[in-house]
């Protein structure tokens, strides 16, 4: 349909919940079951397909779907005609070359005539190129790590979060190759109507995401500080200050980030500032 927006998600795993977070906090419904491969949005013109994440770059590039969320490292595995409309900041990964433990790794040039296990052999291939190494890549899906211990490969390719699956199994970690994250992929030939929703779809999920990490701070401050507690809260311009009924003081009002918290509200009550109350911020909308 013209006026509808399809929007291809991961079957199930984190990416797709962390997906369904994500357009729910959008303000859009999408009605949900565990038999449903497709679910039409209650209050928005958005369709969503679900599909096997390997599948989504496909679906997006044959107009299967006009949208999808997929890792960028599936989205570069696949080559497929797509864009990236938006990067969204979570399910963030890397993938990266490992050895056996007990290796010594002098460089690069280790690979060359080695035998590496991975399930992404597009993205291996064009690193090695750009490396002239020459290796034989043998691909296979699941478990990749286990491939060195049981004689199958020297080493492997594939994406690491933590690295404790690589300790476990005796691997290393010595290349990164690409560090990924979860994007949302658009068809290049979108209609202007779609891509007039797609535009709306983006500015609400970056109302959510910009307020993720911000609080909105309110407090009591002597008239006579108010000059150094405001040059502590920048905000988004700069504090809301506003009089109160009792003579000589007034009411600020502001925004700051979370990782600056401890250290404002600190400067804050050494400065005078009383009643702070901080609230969690749910859009910001500029």
């Amino acid at each position: 349909m013209e006026g509808l927006l399809k929007i291809a998600v991961q079957t199930k795993g984190r990416l797709n919940e962390d997906s369904i977070k994500l357009i729910d906090e959008a303000g859009i419904k999408l009605p949900l079951s565990s038999r449903k491969l497709i679910s039409t949005a209650t209050n928005f013109p958005m369709e969503a397909l679900f599909l096997r994440d390997d599948d989504i770059p496909q679906a997006v590039a044959m107009g299967v779907a006009d949208i999808g969320v997929v890792g960028e490292n599936e989205m570069l595995e696949k080559k497929e005609n797509v864009i990236i409309a938006k990067r969204l900041g979570f399910s963030k990964c890397r993938l990266s070359l490992a050895i056996p433990k007990d290796d010594v790794y002098n460089g690069v040039e280790y690979f060359n005539g080695k035998k590496i296990a991975t399930s992404y052999p597009e993205i291996l291939k064009g690193f090695f190129a750009e490396k002239n190494i020459t290796a034989e890549i043998h691909v296979i899906t699941g478990s990749v790590e286990i491939a060195p211990g049981i004689g199958l490969a020297d080493a492997i390719f594939d994406i690491v979060s933590s690295g404790s699956t690589l300790v476990s199994n005796r691997l290393k970690e010595v290349e990164v190759v690409i560090k990924s994250e979860a994007v949302l992929i658009a068809n290049p030939n979108l209609s202007e109507v779609k891509k007039a929703i797609l535009d709306e779809l983006i500015f609400r999920m970056e109302s959510v995401q910009r307020a993720e990490k911000k609080k909105y701070i309110l407090l009591n401050a002597p008239n006579d500080k108010l000059a150094e507690i405001e040059s502590y809260l920048p905000g988004m311009k700069s504090p809301t200050v506003m009089p109160l009924a009792e003579e000589g003081w007034s009411s600020v009002h502001s925004v700051i980030d979370e990782k600056d918290f401890w250290e404002i509200i600190g400067k804050l009550k050494s400065a005078g500032a009383t009643g702070i109350l901080v609230i969690p911020i749910e859009k910001m909308i500029f």
